[in-house]
């Protein structure tokens, strides 16, 4: 196997021991607890990756800020979910607005597949509130407009900022 398959047998096994351990806390505990320490959870990690982002390429910058800022946020995608198990990318819509767009996402198609995704909430604003605050960005709005787990054709997050360089 090359380096980076079985990086990706790596990925594949933590991802089937976070459904599993998602399905069970849902089953003892209800599904809402699940979503909520799912969502906790995920925030964290977001978090560490946007705040690793920010060290490797300091403060963000005054001239250009918004574009750099999207690819920052792309950057924090690639490192928390590899391409392999998702299709995303970012665009700078308006002076202060980045639109995250996923066409695949490993997590969905998983669930779907175990038959787990009626009551899951997706945790994507928690991750992207913990990328812009690792990054130090304050959001003004942070809200999913599309949803593949609601039969959408892909997901559509809309992240406006209201502060950089925080």
């Amino acid at each position: 196997m090359t380096d980076r398959a079985e990086l990706m047998e790596v990925y594949r096994q933590w991802w089937a021991h976070d459904g599993h351990w998602y399905q069970g806390v849902a089953k003892r505990f209800g599904q809402e607890v699940a979503n909520e320490i799912n969502a906790e959870a995920l925030r964290q990690v977001a978090l560490q990756v946007g705040r690793g982002v920010a060290r490797r390429h300091g403060k963000l910058p005054d001239e250009d800020g918004m574009a750099e800022l999207r690819r920052r946020y792309d950057e924090c995608g690639e490192r928390m979910f590899p391409r392999e198990l998702r299709s995303a990318g970012t665009e700078v819509v308006g002076d202060d607005t980045v639109e995250l767009t996923i066409r695949r996402n490993f997590a969905i198609t998983m669930l779907r597949m175990a038959g787990s995704l009626d009551g899951y909430e997706c945790p994507c604003p928690d991750i992207h509130a913990g990328w812009s605050e690792g990054l130090g960005v304050v959001l003004s709005e942070n809200r999913a407009t599309a949803c593949l787990r609601s039969g959408d054709p892909a997901c559509r997050l809309v992240m406006r900022v209201k502060e950089m360089g925080c």
